[in-house]
């Protein structure tokens, strides 16, 4: 089963609103639990090296998993996948919030995983298939991309505030009730699917590959800096994983009914969205921690300050989503909206790096701050209005899972990466406490080379075909449609 309806016929403005909150849900989720881990680990037991699977379980399932619903996205139905992955993230949430020990949180969080790598590709999905592609869409999309960016920021935030005020617990209790909003409200605001007409079979070999290799794929890249690069959790996996994708590959070229049509990578703008989600995210997940260590390990903010840190950036970001990104891509098109994001997203990071001194006041970080915002809230959107750019419906969701799947693996990589150079020269292995000045040292250098990294991969845009009509589709956009959507975005 798949989407072939018209496009948006009724309650736009409602539905937007509804696969916004979604996206805010999963965005904020990737962030929430940092600041709570101390707490976590001494509330449960963890040790040292283990309590970093309470973000490692939910990366492997959500990154192994996301092609796999993208693909029942496209057999299902969006809105199906849609109720499904929203009940299964909220269920999942409220177990790991009364768990007890650290198996329970580790499977709960994994089966979270589970959850968003469904919610993830139909909420992306319904977005694109009814939203007509040029500046209907772009304006969709910057409302969407505006709860995803906010969502980044606003997990940190949320966490500091929720760890500080109730307990750990609550960064995962206070998703429950959202999610399960999200699929109670689904059947009344989202079109129904529509049954598909071609009727063919599900690519079962393809989608035990693609999952066993995407999930050892990010296994290794986040177990790399806890078990070490030469180990077999680490390079093992990552060299396993990359060989059961290229089987993958293989497999897919012979079959008739494809986990992933092939032809979907003669899509140039797709092909380099997916190439410059990969880096924009690995700038991004590494810097958030990078930011969130600098706050409390080097300044000594407790979780509520380092979370209220994040307030400039949540706030600049969603406005930069709402109110530029759109109007940029009407007058500029993809390739310079994104190059410029990226641009102005890895300036920031860069500004904020030489500030993030031992002594450093919080003004002192506000500009950087403000910059990084500005980029990340103006290219979040613009990387998958360029994902979604000539997808045909049926396909909507698998494009809609790779699209997502960089933006796992990126994040995956960018965290282990940048982790590991500011780590570089720090005495970790004698047991002696690195020195404030060291760990600061080690904190900027990451962050900085973060930034550089968002500035070389800002120019794969201008490898996307020169805009052709992106004014005239601004120019025929419908006034109701309109309307409502700016009801939304204001």
């Amino acid at each position: 089963m798949v989407d072939t309806v018209p496009r948006t016929q009724h309650r736009p403005g409602l539905m937007l609103a509804l696969l916004a909150f979604a996206q805010f849900i999963v965005a904020a989720d990737y962030n929430i639990v940092y600041v709570a881990l101390p707490d976590i680990g001494h509330a449960l037991g963890f040790t040292a090296q283990s309590l970093q699977w309470v973000v490692s379980a939910y990366a492997v399932a959500f990154g192994g998993l996301l092609l796999f619903g993208g693909r029942l996205v496209d057999r299902l139905g969006a809105r199906r996948i849609f109720i499904l992955g929203a009940a299964i993230f909220g269920i999942s949430c409220l177990v790991g919030g009364l768990a007890t020990d650290p198996g329970v949180l580790i499977t709960a969080r994994a089966v979270q995983g589970l959850g968003g790598a469904l919610l993830s590709p139909a909420t992306l999905t319904l977005v694109n298939i009814r939203f007509e592609e040029g500046a209907e869409r772009n304006r969709a999309m910057a409302v969407w991309g505006a709860s995803g960016s906010g969502g980044l920021a606003a997990g940190a935030l949320l966490g500091g505030l929720l760890t500080n005020a109730w307990g750990w617990e609550w960064v995962l209790f206070i998703l429950v009730p959202m999610a399960l909003l999200a699929a109670v409200a689904a059947p009344v605001l989202l079109p129904a699917d529509e049954r598909s007409q071609s009727g063919g079979s599900f690519d079962v070999p393809g989608a035990l590959l693609a999952t066993a290799g995407s999930s050892l794929l990010v296994l290794g890249l986040v177990s790399g800096p806890e078990a070490g690069w030469g180990s077999l959790r680490g390079v093992g996996s990552i060299g396993a994983g990359v060989l059961l994708l290229a089987v993958f590959a293989l497999v897919e070229n012979k079959t008739r009914e494809p986990l992933i049509p092939m032809r979907l990578f003669g899509n140039r703008s797709l092909v380099t969205a997916i190439v410059v989600i990969l880096v924009f995210q690995s700038a991004l997940a590494g810097s958030y921690y990078l930011f969130t260590n600098y706050m409390q390990g080097v300044l000594g903010y407790d979780a509520l300050e380092a979370g209220l840190a994040f307030l400039p950036l949540t706030i600049i970001s969603m406005g930069a989503s709402l109110k530029i990104t759109g109007v940029l891509l009407g007058k500029w098109g993809p390739r310079a909206t994104l190059f410029t994001g990226m641009l102005i997203n890895g300036t920031g990071m860069i500004i904020l790096a030489l500030g993030m001194s031992t002594g450093a006041t919080f003004w002192q970080l506000v500009p950087g701050l403000v910059v990084w915002g500005i980029g990340g809230g103006v290219t979040f959107p613009a990387m998958f209005v360029c994902a979604a750019s000539g997808v045909a419906p049926s396909e909507a969701g698998i494009a809609s899972a790779l699209a997502s799947a960089s933006q796992q693996i990126g994040g995956a990589a960018g965290l282990a990466v940048l982790v590991a150079i500011a780590n570089a020269g720090l005495n970790l292995d004698s047991g002696a406490t690195p020195a404030v000045a060291d760990v600061s040292d080690g904190l900027r250098t990451a962050m900085w080379i973060g930034g550089a990294a968002s500035v070389i991969g800002g120019l794969l845009a201008f490898t996307l075909k020169k805009p052709g009509s992106a004014a005239p589709a601004a120019a025929d956009a419908p006034a109701q449609q309109s309307d409502e959507l700016g009801a939304v975005s204001h």
